[in-house]
């Protein structure tokens, strides 16, 4: 089943206190969301107390064991989808979470729902379940493209008792974020994230030439990142036009705005965000910045 709500935090939230006690957290999996929010301070907020378990960089399945106890209400496995942690590094998957004596809820955060070969390290709602999760939290916006809420999918009686939470009232999602989630997840188009991610190199090389026939420019080969807190570290190869980076501001001062991001002291256009249809358009704006610099 599956129940959604106001947003990701939201969803995390009511799932962990469906299951009340106390909740084992990696120390590496204790994430700051932006803006100062840390989750394990809002799950402390609400009076959920919080086990940390492991070390910063390492954490192995013994030191869930160890913690487990009486009072466990679930183990929270938490995607650090804003940041990654690199070198000396262990964690313990979802499927040898889901063979201890412990509800497991995994918060994948970018909601990918299954998964997708541009974001192969990307966790996806498909596999945490496959691989025993009680429950997995996730939002709706950022990788599924739709509106911002959250998702509590899984067991069918651990999201009824989600719903049926005194605070499932204050954390549920309004019409309109329902219409438009469903609308995203009826329509027969990919997210629009996920749909750059996977556009052709040669396609935008192509669009590029055409460009570049008209106001010139150095073809380089760049990478494009998702961004937004999802898929940290992945980069997606592909090719960009090269301009000086003095050109950047006269871009963005343009009656058509063109935001290029500047790269080692070059203007970077990078068509993987741009509508084919707008092609011209960013022709257009660029020999009008290219001019006003002449």
């Amino acid at each position: 089943d599956a129940l959604v709500v106001n947003n990701g935090a939201a969803a995390l939230l009511l799932a962990v206190l469906a299951l009340p006690g106390e909740v084992l957290l990696s120390r590496g999996e204790m994430v700051e969301i932006g803006d100062g929010f840390r989750l394990h301070d809002m799950l402390a907020g609400a009076g959920v107390a919080v086990t940390e378990v492991g070390a910063t960089n390492r954490v192995h399945p013994h030191d869930y064991i160890d913690a487990l106890g009486a009072n466990t209400g679930c183990i929270l496995k938490v995607h650090p989808s804003n940041f990654e942690t690199v070198g000396f590094t262990t964690s313990v998957s979802t499927a040898t979470l889901a063979q201890m004596d412990a509800p497991v809820v995994v918060d994948i955060g970018s909601g990918l729902l299954e998964p997708h070969a541009s974001l192969p390290h990307e966790p996806d709602a498909r596999a945490a379940l496959a691989d025993g999760a009680d429950l997995v939290t996730f939002s709706t916006d950022k990788l599924l493209g739709g509106p911002q809420g959250g998702v509590i999918a899984g067991r069918a009686d651990l999201v009824h008792r989600a719903r049926r939470h005194p605070l499932a009232r204050a954390l549920r999602a309004d019409k309109l974020t329902l219409a438009a989630l469903s609308a995203t997840l009826r329509s027969d188009q990919r997210p629009p994230t996920l749909a750059m991610a996977q556009l052709d190199a040669a396609d935008l090389m192509r669009r590029l030439l055409r460009i570049q026939e008209r106001v010139g420019g150095e073809m380089i080969d760049t990478y494009g990142v998702i961004g937004g807190g999802s898929a940290p570290g992945a980069q997606i190869p592909g090719p960009a036009l090269s301009f000086d980076a003095s050109l950047a501001g006269p871009l963005r001062q343009g009656r058509l705005a063109v935001v290029a991001r500047t790269q080692a002291d070059r203007c970077v256009i990078d068509l993987r965000c741009v509508s084919a249809e707008r092609d011209d358009a960013v022709a257009d704006a660029l020999a009008a910045a290219l001019h006003a610099q002449a």
